[in-house]
């Protein structure tokens, strides 16, 4: 919201000595957000005047049109002799008034004017647009014509009001009054402690039987329409100067004389009106659901599918508007330009909308406007009268415009809104002593009537929705107390308390991956749905039941994520598109499952710790939110150099970030065969651990699909992994194990056995660990090997390391031996493998 501050003066008597820099830090301590004081016209330098065109001459012989201009501008120029000016603009001609600038000035910018010689005469100063003396866009974009009576040689920068300074308020989501000069006028009194001139207080005519026809068939929608009427407008009215110029140093653009009034009321009372032309109006104004698919043309030219939600104004043939948006283009005003088809008769609609209804509205048509701004963040309903009023004073003050004396006004019944509240509550918040003389001062200059001694009874004012208990009344107690008198004080949490264990684990996890050459990467949890189509994921599996968000951040993306991946995969497509091509990224992370019956969530208490029951309910609303951790890789895993070849990423690189997990949260992982969703059904392992003597998966690992990788865009043979924390630090042991020391010797045994293709490593060696027996210290795979020439079409050498070691002894040569033929031996029953000759 952009406040200019000779606008503010006219509703608080500042003092004259208070600069912009001035209110913005006294508004800033009362909570408001002033982003930046604009100061207009700072360097600009006179003179500046208004001149009269004498004389136009048209020079020839040039690439663009040349104008030789005498221009009369009084004595301002000293000898009271006409000026000569070369003019390149056209949209002027000779007895206009126009802003002359005489040598000697500086233009905004920094942008010295002299007599100087071009195009074979002498130009004496310049004739001035909108832009050129920093005004603003009034549509124009050409030379400023002004009134026909305005004075020669007159001081432009008076007249145009050039100087000022603009407060920039970044006006938040709750302070819907502050998008209103009223709004921000009334926090600066309050801030200077002054008097409010309230523009709303003004004389409006009790509703009546006359006034046109309107019919309300949604009240919750609309609570609250007034429709005035406006005949006999003057076709050639136009906008005074002192209104264009206050439009547009709030940010708007002049248009006509009827919409800038509404828009200079609408910035003025912080009410949005929208006019209709009278004439184009057919039959009774009506406020009604849109019906599904239902067309409307709105004032930007574009056909719009209505939806059954949307809130519509309407006549006899439909929607003629898009409510609190948006009107229609079969009612517009029409250009003062054409006097022809100039709107004479209008009809003034001040309604107030339900806020929800008006942000859905706008989000859906992707159409926010500057009345949308309004409504979703909360208008004042009692303003409404008034701003109907103000616009037909204006019309008739500066259109030559004829009130008709009937009045219209819909109203569903509403009582005000009422809070009760300790005196001392935001002495209990604050940890101030403010007493009840400061709290109930405060609320009173707010604009809230409050009752009673130690239990408050207070009544909010109309322009205040966003106050709804008793903790925002505490908020604005403390705000205007001044936030930096708040004092500094340290939580004092009970000695003893460390991290739990969960997030040890957490951390313990990441700097785990983070040692192995992973780089956390950390994502929104917003997904699309479309997604799971891109994964490949079954229609039944469970991953597509997602938790949707009824306010997303991006209609793209109105679900919870049910996977780490499809956030990890995107930053791995980005970060390869961006020229990083060797890339180990990780996360950990909740994922997010909805329950098969939620119940409804209950509001803490603030003034103490839930007891564990208020948790556990709190907990049932909930979604089910269990910890993942995932990896995805592509590029080269091992980089090439002098010290030799490099190597890519795989399968098993993401297969042992699963173990290095499990490792760390003390689980014990089973990696198998597997298939599902993502991953190649030839290089995908499932994880699998044992809870409560039951096998479950926890997770899966490798290579991901090429239908997957090509449909998110990734590098090929990109591999990932995804495991469930929460389950393995359910059945892990973290407690920390000393390593064992023996003072035997190790006896080493390696064996290479010849299975199937089919068979799984892992069940090899399940059988060879087993067979051993208790004086097996360790197993590791070392080598894999396939010649279809020396073992055999369909068959796999798999070469095992055996360590073998007693606790109080040193292992014979037979001993050790026969630990390993009695493995050879199980795995050989087990899954058919022999020992290769």
């Amino acid at each position: 919201m952009r406040v200019p501050l000779s606008w503010l003066r006219e509703y608080v008597d500042l003092p004259a000595t208070e600069t912009g820099r001035d209110v913005q830090a006294k508004l800033i301590s009362a909570g408001l957000e002033v982003e930046a004081v604009e100061h207009l016209g700072a360097d600009l330098k006179g003179p500046l005047v208004v001149g009269q065109v004498l004389t136009i001459e048209e020079l020839e012989g040039f690439k663009k049109p040349i104008r030789f201009c005498t221009v009369d501008v009084g004595q301002a120029n000293g000898t009271g002799e006409p000026q000569e000016i070369v003019c390149g603009a056209r949209n002027f001609a000779v007895g206009d008034k126009v802003v002359v600038v005489l040598p000697g000035a500086t233009l905004p910018g920094g942008f010295s004017i002299a007599a100087r010689k071009t195009y074979g005469k002498t130009s004496h100063g310049m004739i001035c647009s909108t832009d050129e003396l920093g005004m603003g866009d009034d549509g124009s974009k050409g030379i400023i014509v002004l009134p026909p009576e305005t004075e020669v040689g007159k001081d432009a920068v008076e007249l145009l009001e050039l100087v000022d300074e603009v407060l920039d308020i970044a006006v938040t989501a709750n302070r819907g009054d502050c998008l209103s000069i009223r709004g921000v006028a009334r926090e600066t009194g309050i801030a200077y402690g002054l008097p409010l001139r309230d523009p709303a207080l003004i004389d409006v005519p009790a509703p009546n039987a006359f006034g046109y026809p309107v019919e309300v068939s949604e009240p919750v929608g609309c609570d609250r329409f007034t429709a005035r009427t406006v005949t006999g407008l003057g076709p050639e009215a136009r906008s005074p100067i002192w209104l264009q110029r206050r439009l547009q140093k709030v940010g708007m653009r002049p248009i006509s004389l009827a919409v800038d009034i509404t828009n200079y009321v609408m910035m003025e009372l912080g009410q949005p009106l929208h006019a209709y032309d009278r004439g184009l109006v057919q039959g009774t104004i009506g406020v009604r659901r849109a019906q599904e698919g239902e067309k409307l043309v709105t004032l930007d030219g574009v056909e719009r599918t209505l939806h059954a939600e949307d809130l519509v104004i309407t006549d006899d043939r439909g929607p003629i508007g898009l409510a609190g948006v948006m009107g229609g283009a079969n009612t517009e005003i029409a250009d003062h330009d054409d006097l022809e088809k100039a709107t004479s008769d209008v009809v003034i609609e001040a309604a107030h909308f339900d806020a929800v209804s008006i942000a859905r509205t706008a989000r859906r048509h992707k159409l926010s406007s500057e009345a949308s701004r309004r409504f979703e963040r909360g208008v004042d309903p009692l303003a409404a009268s008034a701003a109907a009023q103000r616009t037909v004073d204006l019309l008739v003050l500066l259109a030559g415009g004829t009130a008709d004396a009937g009045v219209t006004e819909v109203i569903a019944p509403s009582a005000p809104r009422t809070i009760s509240a300790p005196a001392d509550h935001p002495d209990k918040v604050a940890g101030v002593e403010y007493g009840r003389e400061t709290v109930v001062r405060r609320l009173q200059e707010i604009g809230c009537d409050v009752y009673g001694q130690d239990e408050l009874i207070v009544t909010v004012p109309s322009w205040r929705p966003d106050l709804t208990e008793p903790n925002d009344l505490a908020e604005e107690v403390i705000r205007l107390e001044g936030y930096e008198n708040l004092p500094s004080t340290l939580p004092k949490p009970p000695a003893g308390r460390g991290l739990t264990p969960r997030q040890r684990l957490h951390r313990r996890i990441g700097r785990a991956l983070a040692g192995a050459g992973y780089v956390e990467a950390p994502n929104y949890p917003f997904v699309s749905e479309q997604v799971f189509e891109q994964l490949g994921l079954d229609a039944d599996d469970p991953a597509r039941r997602v938790v949707k968000l009824v306010n997303p951040l991006s209609d793209e993306e109105p679900a919870l994520r049910t996977s780490l991946l499809p956030g990890l995969l995107g930053a791995l497509r980005r970060n390869d598109g961006r020229g990083a091509h060797d890339l180990a990224l990780f996360e950990t992370g909740l994922v997010f499952h909805p329950r098969e019956e939620r119940a409804v969530a209950v509001r803490p208490p603030v003034d103490r710790r839930p007891t564990d029951a208020e948790i556990a309910e709190l907990d049932a609303a909930l979604p089910e939110q269990p910890r993942h951790a995932a990896v995805v890789l592509a590029g080269a895993r091992e980089q090439a150099g002098w010290w030799g070849k490099g190597r890519p990423a795989d399968w098993a690189d993401a297969v042992e970030a699963a173990r290095t997990v499990a490792a760390e949260a003390g689980a014990e992982l089973t990696v198998r065969k597997g298939q599902y969703g993502p991953w190649h059904p030839g290089r995908c392992a499932e994880l699998v651990v044992v809870v409560d003597g039951t096998e479950r998966v926890v997770g899966h690992a490798g290579e991901l699909h090429p239908r997957v990788v090509k449909a998110l865009g990734l590098p090929a043979r990109t591999a990932a992994m995804e495991v469930d924390l929460d389950v393995l630090e359910r059945v892990g042991d973290d407690t920390p194990q000393a390593p064992g020391i023996s003072s035997f010797p190790v006896a080493t045994q390696d064996v290479a056995l010849v299975v199937d293709d089919s068979v799984p490593h892992a069940d090899v060696e399940a059988a060879l660990r087993e067979g051993a027996g208790e004086l097996l210290e360790a197993i590791r795979l070392f080598d894999v090997y396939v010649n279809a020439d020396q073992l055999g079409e369909g068959k796999k050498s798999l070469a095992y390391a055996l360590r073998f070691r007693a606790a109080d002894r040193t292992l014979t040569v037979d001993e050790a031996s026969a630990a390993r033929d009695a493995a050879v031996a199980l795995a050989g029953e087990r899954t058919g493998a022999a020992l290769r000759a």
